[in-house]
């Protein structure tokens, strides 16, 4: 009887594009058997002391696209960021593609609805975006698989997206010389973080780890963005060597409880749990941001 045999997971094709005013990397996420992508983590350029918007970096993943002449099928979000403004409508726009993020969007849309004084009008319920995905889901850019896998705890709707042999992680783990996410914004759990970093560590050791920021931690020169489950199993200083949970907790959330909150985290919620569309504007066209006082 002839043993079955694991197929081994393709290697996707992989372009970063780093952004140094959020620290934030993007990714195109390729077919190798056609042109179909994904891109991950867009970035809407946004210059908080002028209310001022700008496509920059979205321009340069849009030039690449064409330039390979890419079929976009996804625009997929990690999470709602709190740290930079999605570039997903303005990329759908010119190249395509249909807008995802986990389900438990409903969540976040229902606490910062009730933080930013939205009103009824503000839809709770994730129609702002193209799909929703759950624990488990799959989807598909050409002929690769795309595993989607809800790892909450800097947010509750944080997502992994395993696609063949590489995982894209959103902000839920770092460099192995940096750590792990922060888990103080409002739904966080360091808790749900320690869980979710153990269902990514499950993977096999030889997966890619994509992470989604990084911040050239100290003594290190070049931005990195690129390590394995194996390196993040033994050398992660926050959760490596098998840290246990309680030690990783109590840790966490000192930690959290020194950070001040990002620049961009008042534009980015409101703008990022719609899709990444702007609020309605007012009856004169102009489009406002709120700023709540003692709220966040």
């Amino acid at each position: 009887m002839t043993p079955t045999m694991t197929p081994t997971p393709q290697t996707p094709m992989v372009k970063a594009f780093f952004d140094d005013a959020t620290n934030t990397v993007s990714f195109v996420v390729r077919d190798p058997d056609g042109r179909a992508c994904a891109i991950i983590d867009s970035v809407l350029d946004f210059d908080f002391s002028t209310g001022r918007t700008d496509t920059k970096s979205a321009d340069e993943i849009i030039a690449y696209v064409k330039s390979e002449a890419l079929d976009v099928q996804w625009l997929l979000e990690s999470h709602v960021h709190a740290d930079h403004l999605s570039a997903a409508p303005y990329i759908q726009e010119q190249v395509g593609g249909k807008i995802g993020i986990g389900d438990q969007i409903t969540v976040v849309q229902d606490t910062f609805g009730k933080v930013f004084n939205e009103g009824s009008e503000f839809q709770r319920d994730g129609s702002q975006f193209d799909a929703l995905f759950g624990d488990g889901d799959s989807i598909n850019i050409g002929q690769m698989r795309v595993d989607v896998m809800h790892t909450p705890g800097h947010t509750p709707a944080c997502m992994t997206y395993v696609v063949g042999d590489s995982a894209f992680v959103g902000d839920t783990l770092f460099m192995p010389d940096f750590g792990t996410a922060r888990c103080d914004f409002p739904g966080g759990s360091s808790t749900d973080l320690y869980a979710s970093i153990q269902k990514i560590l499950a993977l096999p050791d030889e997966t890619k780890i994509f992470v989604g920021h990084d911040y050239k931690a100290p003594g290190r020169d070049e931005f990195n963005w690129e390590t394995t489950v194996a390196e993040q199993k033994a050398l992660n200083i926050h959760v490596g060597a098998q840290k246990e949970q309680d030690e990783f907790v109590q840790m966490r959330d000192a930690r959290d409880a020194q950070l001040a909150k990002p620049k961009l985290i008042i534009p980015s919620l409101q703008v990022n749990m719609r899709a990444g569309n702007m609020p309605p504007p007012d009856q004169q066209g102009d489009v406002f941001l709120k700023v709540p006082v003692n709220k966040l």
